[in-house]
Protein backbone atom coordinates (compact mmCIF):
# COMPACT_ATOMS: atom_id res chain seq x y z
CA UNK A 1 0.00 0.00 0.00
CA UNK A 2 1.00 3.67 -0.73
CA UNK A 3 -0.19 6.22 1.79
CA UNK A 4 -0.35 10.23 1.10
CA UNK A 5 -0.07 10.97 4.72
CA UNK A 6 -0.39 14.32 5.05
CA UNK A 7 -1.72 17.20 7.32
CA UNK A 8 -3.86 19.85 6.49
CA UNK A 9 -2.38 22.77 8.76
CA UNK A 10 -5.15 25.06 10.49
CA UNK A 11 -4.82 28.44 9.39
CA UNK A 12 -2.32 30.17 12.05
CA UNK A 13 -4.07 33.78 9.91
CA UNK A 14 -5.40 34.75 13.91
CA UNK A 15 -2.07 34.23 15.67
CA UNK A 16 -0.39 36.58 16.82
CA UNK A 17 -3.61 38.77 17.60
CA UNK A 18 -5.46 35.57 18.83
CA UNK A 19 -7.67 36.19 21.63
CA UNK A 20 -7.30 32.25 22.97
CA UNK A 21 -3.30 32.99 22.45
CA UNK A 22 -1.48 32.78 26.26
CA UNK A 23 0.98 35.89 26.27
CA UNK A 24 4.09 35.33 27.44
CA UNK A 25 5.09 38.89 27.40
CA UNK A 26 5.21 41.69 25.43
CA UNK A 27 6.26 39.82 21.97
CA UNK A 28 4.80 36.36 22.62
CA UNK A 29 2.51 34.08 22.84
CA UNK A 30 1.71 30.53 22.96
CA UNK A 31 -1.09 29.13 21.69
CA UNK A 32 -2.45 25.51 22.42
CA UNK A 33 -5.02 23.17 20.64
CA UNK A 34 -6.57 20.11 21.47
CA UNK A 35 -9.06 18.21 19.02
CA UNK A 36 -11.37 14.80 18.76
CA UNK A 37 -12.25 14.18 15.88
CA UNK A 38 -14.62 10.94 14.64
CA UNK A 39 -12.21 10.98 11.49
CA UNK A 40 -8.69 12.58 10.58
CA UNK A 41 -9.57 12.94 7.05
CA UNK A 42 -6.69 15.81 5.02
CA UNK A 43 -7.07 16.35 1.41
CA UNK A 44 -10.13 14.15 1.97
CA UNK A 45 -8.53 11.06 2.71
CA UNK A 46 -8.98 9.50 5.92
CA UNK A 47 -5.84 9.42 7.69
CA UNK A 48 -7.12 6.77 10.64
CA UNK A 49 -9.23 4.45 8.37
CA UNK A 50 -12.51 6.17 9.23
CA UNK A 51 -11.36 5.81 12.91
CA UNK A 52 -11.44 8.50 15.99
CA UNK A 53 -8.54 10.82 16.14
CA UNK A 54 -7.06 12.67 18.93
CA UNK A 55 -4.52 15.86 18.44
CA UNK A 56 -3.06 18.33 19.82
CA UNK A 57 -0.59 21.30 18.66
CA UNK A 58 1.71 23.62 20.52
CA UNK A 59 2.89 27.06 18.28
CA UNK A 60 5.20 29.82 19.08
CA UNK A 61 3.78 33.19 18.00
CA UNK A 62 5.79 36.39 17.96
CA UNK A 63 4.39 39.73 17.66
CA UNK A 64 6.45 40.46 14.73
CA UNK A 65 4.45 37.55 12.62
CA UNK A 66 7.21 34.79 13.20
CA UNK A 67 5.96 31.54 14.73
CA UNK A 68 6.97 28.03 15.32
CA UNK A 69 4.71 24.83 16.33
CA UNK A 70 4.64 21.10 16.39
CA UNK A 71 1.38 19.56 16.06
CA UNK A 72 0.41 15.72 16.02
CA UNK A 73 -2.37 12.89 15.51
CA UNK A 74 -2.88 9.34 16.02
CA UNK A 75 -2.90 7.33 12.09
CA UNK A 76 -3.78 4.26 10.91
CA UNK A 77 -2.70 3.58 7.66
CA UNK A 78 -3.14 -0.24 7.71
CA UNK A 79 -1.69 -2.97 5.77
CA UNK A 80 0.39 -3.86 8.42
CA UNK A 81 2.64 -0.45 8.14
CA UNK A 82 4.10 0.50 11.79
CA UNK A 83 3.62 4.03 12.62
CA UNK A 84 0.42 4.95 14.67
CA UNK A 85 1.59 8.65 15.00
CA UNK A 86 2.04 11.47 12.66
CA UNK A 87 4.52 14.39 14.40
CA UNK A 88 4.44 17.95 12.22
CA UNK A 89 6.96 20.74 12.93
CA UNK A 90 6.44 24.16 10.95
CA UNK A 91 7.35 27.50 11.04
CA UNK A 92 6.31 30.58 9.23
CA UNK A 93 5.82 34.67 8.73
CA UNK A 94 2.13 36.04 9.15
CA UNK A 95 1.65 39.76 7.66
CA UNK A 96 -1.64 40.86 8.52
CA UNK A 97 -2.46 43.89 6.30
CA UNK A 98 -5.70 44.77 8.32
CA UNK A 99 -8.11 42.32 10.32
CA UNK A 100 -9.45 41.09 7.14
CA UNK A 101 -6.00 40.55 4.89
CA UNK A 102 -3.40 38.32 5.20
CA UNK A 103 -0.50 36.59 3.94
CA UNK A 104 0.64 33.34 5.03
CA UNK A 105 4.06 31.73 4.29
CA UNK A 106 5.84 29.29 5.33
CA UNK A 107 7.41 25.61 5.73
CA UNK A 108 6.27 22.32 7.53
CA UNK A 109 8.09 19.00 7.95
CA UNK A 110 5.99 15.76 8.14
CA UNK A 111 7.46 12.68 10.56
CA UNK A 112 5.89 9.53 11.03
CA UNK A 113 7.76 7.21 13.89
CA UNK A 114 8.37 3.70 12.25
CA UNK A 115 7.60 4.34 8.85
CA UNK A 116 9.90 7.43 7.62
CA UNK A 117 9.52 6.63 3.67
CA UNK A 118 6.39 8.77 4.31
CA UNK A 119 8.36 11.60 5.76
CA UNK A 120 8.25 14.41 3.55
CA UNK A 121 8.27 18.47 4.01
CA UNK A 122 6.53 21.57 1.99
CA UNK A 123 6.74 24.90 1.61
CA UNK A 124 3.06 27.29 1.55
CA UNK A 125 1.80 30.81 0.89
CA UNK A 126 -2.17 31.70 2.20
CA UNK A 127 -2.90 34.71 0.95
CA UNK A 128 -6.27 35.70 3.07
CA UNK A 129 -9.18 38.13 2.19
CA UNK A 130 -12.77 38.99 3.84
CA UNK A 131 -13.46 35.22 4.43
CA UNK A 132 -11.62 34.08 0.86
CA UNK A 133 -8.65 32.20 1.13
CA UNK A 134 -6.53 31.32 -1.89
CA UNK A 135 -3.64 28.77 -0.64
CA UNK A 136 -0.74 26.70 -2.30
CA UNK A 137 1.34 23.48 -0.77
CA UNK A 138 4.45 22.65 -2.82
CA UNK A 139 6.23 19.51 -2.08
CA UNK A 140 9.58 18.30 -3.55
CA UNK A 141 9.95 14.82 -1.56
CA UNK A 142 6.36 13.45 -1.86
CA UNK A 143 6.33 9.72 -0.91
CA UNK A 144 6.03 8.29 -5.05
CA UNK A 145 5.47 4.50 -6.10
CA UNK A 146 9.03 4.20 -6.85
CA UNK A 147 10.60 7.09 -5.49
CA UNK A 148 10.03 10.73 -3.98
CA UNK A 149 8.18 13.20 -6.15
CA UNK A 150 7.06 16.63 -6.12
CA UNK A 151 3.23 17.32 -5.50
CA UNK A 152 1.39 20.90 -5.26
CA UNK A 153 -2.15 21.08 -3.41
CA UNK A 154 -3.96 24.70 -3.93
CA UNK A 155 -7.40 25.37 -2.55
CA UNK A 156 -9.54 28.00 -2.41
CA UNK A 157 -12.09 28.39 0.43
CA UNK A 158 -14.45 30.44 2.15
CA UNK A 159 -15.28 31.42 5.91
CA UNK A 160 -18.29 33.21 7.35
CA UNK A 161 -19.67 34.22 10.53
CA UNK A 162 -23.79 32.53 11.37
CA UNK A 163 -26.17 33.95 14.13
CA UNK A 164 -25.46 31.87 17.24
CA UNK A 165 -22.09 31.79 18.01
CA UNK A 166 -21.92 29.56 14.41
CA UNK A 167 -19.74 29.52 11.10
CA UNK A 168 -19.65 28.27 8.00
CA UNK A 169 -16.61 26.90 5.97
CA UNK A 170 -16.49 26.30 2.44
CA UNK A 171 -13.22 24.78 1.07
CA UNK A 172 -12.54 22.94 -2.98
CA UNK A 173 -9.17 21.96 -3.31
CA UNK A 174 -7.20 20.12 -6.20
CA UNK A 175 -3.77 17.32 -5.18
CA UNK A 176 -1.21 16.89 -8.16
CA UNK A 177 1.33 14.69 -8.25
CA UNK A 178 4.09 14.93 -10.67
CA UNK A 179 3.18 11.15 -12.00
CA UNK A 180 -0.12 9.31 -12.09
CA UNK A 181 -1.02 7.66 -9.08
CA UNK A 182 -4.90 7.05 -9.62
CA UNK A 183 -5.34 3.95 -11.38
CA UNK A 184 -8.99 3.92 -12.74
CA UNK A 185 -10.41 0.14 -13.67
CA UNK A 186 -9.80 0.50 -17.39
CA UNK A 187 -5.79 1.26 -16.28
CA UNK A 188 -5.84 4.46 -17.13
CA UNK A 189 -3.77 6.87 -14.65
CA UNK A 190 -4.26 10.06 -13.74
CA UNK A 191 -2.07 13.19 -11.85
CA UNK A 192 -4.82 14.41 -9.66
CA UNK A 193 -7.09 14.40 -7.46
CA UNK A 194 -10.31 17.11 -6.80
CA UNK A 195 -11.62 17.36 -2.90
CA UNK A 196 -14.14 19.53 -1.12
CA UNK A 197 -15.13 20.24 2.58
CA UNK A 198 -18.63 22.16 4.09
CA UNK A 199 -18.40 22.57 7.90
CA UNK A 200 -20.29 24.42 10.07
CA UNK A 201 -19.09 25.36 13.65
CA UNK A 202 -20.56 26.36 16.91
CA UNK A 203 -19.00 27.85 19.79
CA UNK A 204 -20.72 26.52 22.90
CA UNK A 205 -18.53 28.20 26.16
CA UNK A 206 -15.51 27.74 25.06
CA UNK A 207 -15.63 24.77 22.73
CA UNK A 208 -16.28 24.58 19.51
CA UNK A 209 -18.08 21.90 17.98
CA UNK A 210 -18.12 20.95 14.43
CA UNK A 211 -19.91 18.91 11.78
CA UNK A 212 -18.41 18.45 8.14
CA UNK A 213 -19.66 16.57 4.79
CA UNK A 214 -15.76 15.74 3.18
CA UNK A 215 -15.75 14.09 -0.44
CA UNK A 216 -13.34 13.58 -3.24
CA UNK A 217 -14.02 12.94 -6.84
CA UNK A 218 -11.89 9.74 -6.77
CA UNK A 219 -13.66 6.22 -7.68
CA UNK A 220 -13.14 3.03 -5.54
CA UNK A 221 -10.51 1.99 -7.72
CA UNK A 222 -8.54 4.93 -7.94
CA UNK A 223 -8.45 5.00 -3.93
CA UNK A 224 -7.80 1.37 -3.76
CA UNK A 225 -4.74 1.71 -5.89
CA UNK A 226 -2.69 4.46 -4.33
CA UNK A 227 -3.71 4.21 -0.59
CA UNK A 228 -4.42 0.21 -0.35
CA UNK A 229 -8.27 0.69 0.71
CA UNK A 230 -11.60 1.99 -1.20
CA UNK A 231 -13.62 3.29 1.64
CA UNK A 232 -10.65 6.40 2.97
CA UNK A 233 -11.33 8.16 -0.32
CA UNK A 234 -15.52 8.15 0.05
CA UNK A 235 -17.89 10.84 1.21
CA UNK A 236 -18.60 10.75 5.04
CA UNK A 237 -19.27 12.94 7.80
CA UNK A 238 -16.90 14.23 10.45
CA UNK A 239 -17.66 15.67 13.97
CA UNK A 240 -15.44 17.14 15.81
CA UNK A 241 -14.38 19.17 18.86
CA UNK A 242 -11.78 21.64 19.83
CA UNK A 243 -10.48 23.91 22.57
CA UNK A 244 -7.83 26.77 21.85
CA UNK A 245 -5.92 28.44 24.72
Amino acid sequence: MKALPLFALVSLSSLPLSSHAIPLNDNFAVLVDLTLATDYRTRGISQTQNEPALQAGLTLAHSSGLYLGAWSSNVDYGGGLKTRQEVDYYGGWLWQATDAVSLDLGYIKYAYPKESQFNQSEVYGIIGAYGVKLAAYYSSDAPGLDSQQSSLYSYVSYETQLPFDSGLKLRYGNMDFKDPHLYSASGDGEESYREWEVKLTHNLAGVLLGLSYIDTDLSQTQCLSNWGFKDVCTATVVASVSKSF
